[in-house]
């Protein structure tokens, strides 16, 4: 395996960079700051010692000799074979970072991890048949999907690749055209959304709204104790997205603005729906 780059160290960067590191190779996590990039590490040798105590085979103080950082895009290696960016949804975020990144490493599979933005508008006006979505699924390490989104420019090779690539991570590969929420997102939020406002009518507690889930329709977890997960904010955000490109069944209830406008994002903030220890 290459050099695997990560663009965001974050939730999601950090997860990626950890399977990545358990598929072997070098793994180099890119972010805006020396201190955000020490964070980004912490949080990836974490997850690396609680995988160790269910897998013999992970040996954290092996693998982060493989991990490395820059704050600087422009000093990543132009050899660089994957770069998978792990920022906030922000359409223009994305395309200065695709535009740096395409100028910098030339030969590189560039995939972004959105959950809901399009790939052909990260890829204008970029070398766009080098561009796709590679899309994780909180938490990345334990999670198996990637759901591999393609825009029109994108090229068989780079497909190729970026299959090659999830699969060695350990990951079941799904491929989506470039539509609004592509497929998992879409159908995910549409339920989401739906269990906020059972919540909102008072049609039954959050509680037991998720387990009526969880043991009627065999869902490992339930839709609000997601959101949760996921964070409210990036719910909220995706919803708002979604509204504007596939109309108003996708407008976020107020219970879901609420939640956001007084800080309550879930599992990162210690309270959402539910209450996080």
């Amino acid at each position: 395996m290459g050099v695997a780059v990560v663009v965001g160290g974050g939730t999601m960067g950090a997860g990626i960079a950890h399977v990545l590191l358990v598929a072997g190779g070098p793994v180099i996590v890119a972010e805006s700051t020396a201190d955000r990039a020490a964070t980004a590490i912490e949080t990836v040798a974490g997850t690396l010692a609680r995988s160790a105590k269910k897998n013999p085979d992970i040996v954290p103080e092996k693998l982060l000799q493989n991990l490395s950082t820059v704050d600087a895009l422009v000093d990543l290696p132009s050899d660089a074979e994957l770069i998978i960016e792990a920022v906030p949804e922000d359409l223009s975020l994305k395309r200065r970072i695709f535009g740096e990144l395409a100028a910098n490493c030339p030969n590189a599979v560039l995939a972004s991890n959105t959950s809901s933005l399009s790939l052909g508008s990260i890829a204008e006006g970029l070398p766009g048949h080098r561009i796709l979505g590679m899309h994780f699924f909180n938490p990345v390490p334990v999670q198996e999907l990637c759901e591999i989104v393609l825009h029109d420019g994108t090229s068989p090779q780079t497909l190729a690749k970026a299959r090659q690539w999830a699969e060695l991570m350990g990951k079941t590969v799904i491929e989506v055209r470039d539509t609004p929420g592509f497929a998992t997102s879409r159908l995910g939020v549409a339920v989401g959304l739906e269990a906020i406002r059972m919540l909102e009518d008072g049609v039954a507690s959050a509680e037991d709204i998720d387990t009526g889930m969880r043991l009627g329709y065999r869902w490992p977890m339930g839709p609000l104790r997601l959101g949760d997960l996921v964070g409210l904010d990036v719910r909220l955000a995706i919803a708002e997205h979604l509204a504007r490109e596939l109309g108003p069944r996708f407008e976020p209830p107020q219970l879901l603005r609420d939640k956001v406008a007084a800080g309550h994002l879930g599992k990162k903030t210690g309270q959402g729906f539910f209450t996080w220890e």
